[in-house]
This record gives C-alpha cells, structure tokens and sequence, in this order.
C-alpha cells in the first residue's frame, strides 16, 4: 500500500486514457499529481469499492456523500477540471466508459483486448480491497417503480427534495427563500436585490394589475405570491406538492395582511380547475413535469387562462442531443437532489406550448444569472455549514454542496441554461395584448 496515491494515479490514467487534472492525496498521506491544481482527497479505500461496483458518476457521488472523497482547493475548478472525465453532453465521456467496461470484464473475470488496460482494472480491483461493496449513503432515494410522474409518485419526490425544513433552505436561500434564478443588474448586488427583481420581472412580463387572477404553479415558500399581491394587487393562488412550503407560506402570508389576496393550496397542478385565470406564473416547476406529462402540463396551463391570459415559463434547460433517445438523466440529480426530474431543450418547450395553442412571444435566456445565484447559495451554505449539519445531516449537506457547485459551473460552461419564456393565450380576433416594442420590462421595473 505503499504510496497509493501514485498506483491511483498511475492506474486511473491508462484507464481513462488521459493525463488527470488534479492532485491525488490517498489514504495513507502520500500525493501524486500536477503541482497547483486541486486536490481530490480519498479518505478511505471504501471509496475505491464504490467506484469499482459502480464506476462512474454515481461511484464518485457516493463516495462524496460519505465522506470517503472531498476537495481541496478551489471546488469549482475541481469540478470544472473533472467534469469532461466523466460526463460529456449528457453521457459517460469515451475515456469514463472505457474504463468502466474494462472494471467490469475484470470484477467477471474476463480478459480486456487491451492488455494494458486489463492490467490496470485488475490493478484497481485488488488496490480497492475486499468485497463487498459498502451501501449507498441513506441519503439516497430508493429505486423507484410504476410510471413516471403519477400523483403519488410526484408527491414523493417532491417531498423528498423540499421536505427537509424551512430553516435549513433559509440559510441557504436567504430572507427572499426564493429557490430559482436571480436577476442581477450587478455582480457584486445582493442575492435579496436580484431576488426581488426577478419578480418584478415575472410581474412586469405578465402585466398584473390590480385584480388580476395569478394562478402561481409550484408556489414554494410564497415569495411570488406575496410579490404579486402586496406590490400589484393581483389576487392569487399558489399551489404546491409541498405541506412545509405550504405552512410557511400561509404564515407568510398572514404575516404581510394578504390573506384576503393569497391562497395557498397543497394541490397538484393538474387539479386545479377554478379557471379561467388572467395569467400564470411557472418558476422552476416544469423542469419536475417530465416528458411524459409536458404536454398535458402545457394543455392544462392554457385552458386555464382566459383569451389574453399570458404563461411565464421559468424552467432550466439542457443542451439538446443529436440522439435524443439515447439521453440519459443525471444518476447524481435523479438519486441525490430531485428525483424524476429531468431537463428539455428549450426548443422542446416551446414547441409543446405552440402544440398546446399557445402564442410564444419572448424567450430570455439568463443562464448566467443562475450561476451568480448558485455561488451565493454555496457562499450560504459554507458560512452556515455547522448549522446546515444540524438542521439535516452530514451527508445532506454534502449532496447540495456539490449539487449546487456543480450546477454553477455547469451554467457558466453553457452545458445548462435557464430561459423565461412568455406565452399568451392568443384570441381568435389576433389581439394579444403585447405591446409594439414588447422588451419593456426593464423599463416597467424602474418606474
């Protein structure tokens, strides 16, 4: 065992077929690497079975969840340097699965044609030592059956992901406790500014007014809906899967004297029926809808606005694939943070809200705004990191940290991006209400 981080290094070279970008520091102290770059710690050999039972991200993820591997150094030009390893636009990069492959022929006993890519998984399996593989962290959602996306199944994985107290997504989230992207007029602004300029933005793009029904899909903690009714004076319903959600927003909502304005139901989307209403606001709930469902999810939206009724459609995108068939959901995402969730190229959106009858008349790509947003929820998390621990557990505080880090900087290298869209229940006579130079919003907001 002596010297493991060099025989890791040595061995995860020829088996990916590149040069690592980071330093290695293994179990027993010793370093092995490029000079400078971050270090990726492996604490325990467990975290070696992990990979060899389940090579690639998910092993990776693993491990990180139960401490067995961390960062040190700069976590996002870790993540950066890694990424191209092990994913590359929506699958295991070339490098990622030739070497998964050659592990598993080894773990059967069956020859690789690659001698030296033979020796080096039969090398990583005796340096990860005994069987049998450790079991997943608790944080991990079990496997789910039955289809996709049914009212249970929905619940449950909504609850999953937001269920885990108010307290602990306030110190992530901040005062606002608005978990989507951010509006920023400045790097340096505060994360409650661009908050609160984003549902101004929601607000202006929609054209509330005083009395307008706002029918706000996916709800969370109230911060649109108290928005729209305290600085417009629309009246809305909010909706979500969420009962914590639910609870603090109804306090929020009593809190600010809107009661006679808000309602807040747990309710899915697809139960509502008290049409019509004057506009929709969707922010960061589509992207829990599915393939599956998006197009019943654009058909319910549009019958329940009334001719003129406009949709802003808040939802992260994916680049698209030139096989989309062959598109796989993240493992980390859809075993970690949101389970079934999955992402759509923003042409696809638009194309089911055109399908559905919609008149798609403004899309806004932000992507950057989302990864300042992610580093001040990551700043959130660092500060607060004893007290996060406290709140839920060790290992959920390492899921949103690389969650979250990861994110960002998958927003800045333009591998996801996030997009409002506005749509409008367009009438028969073609009037439908936008303006003749519609990129006002701005302009609305400063008034």
């Amino acid at each position: 065992m002596a010297d493991a981080a060099s025989r890791l290094t040595t061995l995860a070279e020829d088996l990916l077929g590149v040069e690592l970008p980071v330093r290695i520091r293994a179990w027993d102290g010793s370093e092995a690497g490029p000079p400078g770059a971050p270090v990726l710690v492996v604490r325990h050999r467990r975290a070696l079975r992990r990979l060899v039972w389940r090579p690639g991200e998910l092993g990776l993820v693993r491990a990180w969840v139960a401490g067995e591997l961390d960062v040190e150094g700069d976590l996002y030009d870790a993540l950066d340097r890694l990424a191209g390893l092990v994913w590359e636009r929506g699958a295991g990069s070339p490098g990622a699965v030739r070497a998964a492959r050659a592990v598993r022929a080894a773990q059967a006993l069956r020859a690789v044609r690659d001698p030296r890519l033979h020796a080096a998984a039969r090398s990583l399996l005796r340096l990860a030592g005994p069987w049998p593989p450790p079991p997943p962290p608790v944080e991990e959602v079990r496997r789910r059956t039955g289809p996709l996306h049914t009212r249970r199944r929905d619940r449950a994985a909504i609850s999953h992901h937001y269920d885990v107290g108010n307290d602990f997504y306030g110190l992530i989230l901040g005062p606002s406790m608005v978990y989507s992207c951010a509006y920023w007029d400045e790097e340096d602004g505060t994360l409650e500014e661009a908050q609160s300029a984003k549902l101004d933005l929601i607000c202006a793009k929609l054209a509330l007014a005083e009395g307008d029904r706002l029918l706000d899909v996916g709800c969370g903690w109230g911060s649109m809906a108290v928005h729209a009714a305290r600085d417009y004076g629309a009246r809305v319903v909010g909706v979500t899967l969420s009962t914590e959600q639910a609870a603090y927003a109804r306090k929020r909502v009593a809190g600010e004297g809107l009661t006679d304005l808000v309602e807040i139901r747990v309710q899915d989307y697809r139960d509502v029926r008290d049409g019509p209403y004057d506009a929709i606001s969707s922010i960061g709930m589509a992207e829990h809808v599915g393939r599956v469902r998006f197009q019943e999810y654009a058909d319910h939206l549009y019958a329940l606005l009334g001719p003129g009724g406009r949709l802003l459609n808040h939802q992260i995108s994916r680049r698209p694939e030139k096989n989309e068939a062959a598109y796989h959901v993240d493992e980390f995402i859809d075993r970690y943070v949101f389970p079934d969730g999955e992402l759509a190229p923003v042409g696809r959106t638009t194309a089911a809200l055109e399908d559905a009858g919609f008149e798609v008349r403004d899309v806004e790509a932000i992507r950057e705004h989302y990864a300042l947003t992610l580093r001040r929820w990551v700043a959130n998390l660092e500060a607060g990191r004893s007290e996060a621990e406290r709140l839920t557990s060790p290992g959920r505080v390492r899921v949103w940290h690389l969650y979250m880090a990861a994110c960002a900087v998958a927003f800045e290298r333009n591998r996801i991006g996030v997009n409002q869209v506005l749509a409008v229940r367009t009438p028969g006579d073609g009037a439908s209400g936008m303006p003749l130079r519609p990129r006002t919003w701005n302009e609305r907001r400063e008034r």
